[in-house]
């Protein structure tokens, strides 16, 4: 059971079509490049032609997965600078992807998240009712400042 063999032409290839169908981040780039046993030159030159060719963009990956992140699984910005650091995204590529969340629509979701857990909690126990609310947001990665400060003016 041997792998198939590709020239370095048919890998940049696949790469390509691999970063066209969704945006990639350097380390999922590179992930794939060992799955295809590419010696380090031709990786070199495979990473650099996707980079001149804009099919590998961190900062576009960033944005796009900050944004992706917030709007379809709701999650809060810390969530999402710990995924985007997993995915080796620089710092400043990090700052410039929170910026593609619109702060009233941040705090909206996170009011939105809290009324909704909120109602589907039976506890009757006010302090208990609490921490499961803000355990839930927690999770998803908002910042506790703001939870407390919305738990508090909801969860009564």
């Amino acid at each position: 059971m041997s792998k198939k063999v590709f020239t370095v032409h048919e890998i940049k290839k696949k790469l390509e079509f691999f970063c066209v169908y969704q945006d990639r981040c350097h380390k999922e780039v590179e992930s794939k490049l060992k799955e295809y046993r590419v010696i380090p030159e031709a990786r070199e030159m495979i990473l650099l032609s996707l980079l001149q060719d804009n099919f590998l963009n961190e900062e576009r990956f960033a944005k796009s997965f900050a944004r992706g992140k917030f709007r379809i699984k709701k999650w809060g910005k810390e969530r999402i600078i710990r995924e985007l650091k997993f995915r080796d995204v620089s710092a400043y590529n990090i700052k410039t992807a929170l910026k593609e969340i619109d702060e009233d629509e941040y705090i909206a979701t996170l009011y939105e998240l809290v009324n909704k857990k909120n109602d589907s909690i039976t506890e009757s126990n006010i302090y208990k009712r609490k921490k499961k609310v803000v355990d839930y947001v927690r999770y998803r990665g908002y910042e506790s400042n703001l939870i407390f400060k919305v738990v508090n003016e909801l969860v009564l």
